[in-house]
């Protein structure tokens, strides 16, 4: 479901028809990811598909909404570049990892990661006349620093991984 209303995101977040519905849209995405992974663990439905999927669902509705929001001049390019730089190294890496048969279970700093990215891009779709001068850029700054604290937590957890398996 996240993957099929990426485009609708895109359109409401350009064309600027309603920081409100586009806000909505977003969080309905991003809660589908809680939900699913609630559903495919309790019903005990976890498929390669769901684990392919999952994160690649993640990682296009956060870089839709930053790179939409760069268009409309509400978030600095060189920050959403460094942000879905991130996430393109960390899928790199993750294809990587499962060639070599390594397992790179989520840690604390991705979960931080993404709920400080939620937060800001609500915070940026809503704008500085709903929010706020500064909380936008802020909350994206905090994002920020916490998508690389992350990639580089999941970096040092491969190596280490790889070198037991050496």
């Amino acid at each position: 479901m996240r993957i099929f209303l990426v485009p609708l995101l895109v359109v409401v977040i350009l064309t600027k028809h309603s920081n409100i519905l586009a806000v909505t849209i977003f969080l309905i995405a991003a809660l589908t990811d809680l939900l699913d992974g609630y559903i495919a663990r309790f019903l005990g439905q976890i498929t390669t598909l769901g684990k392919l999927l999952d994160p690649l669902a993640d990682k296009l509705l956060i870089s839709a909404a930053l790179i939409s929001l760069v268009e409309i001049g509400r978030a600095p390019a060189w920050m959403v570049v460094v942000i879905v730089g991130r996430e393109l190294a960390v899928t790199g890496l993750r294809g990587i990892a499962s060639a070599e048969n390594i397992v790179i279970q989520a840690g604390k700093w991705g979960k931080y990661k993404m709920i400080t990215q939620i937060l800001a891009i609500c915070a940026l779709i809503l704008g500085p006349q709903n929010m706020g001068p500064r909380v936008g850029i802020v909350s994206l700054w905090i994002a920020l620093i916490l998508t690389v604290i992350s990639g580089v937590d999941y970096y040092i957890k491969f190596w280490n991984q790889l070198d037991r398996k050496i």
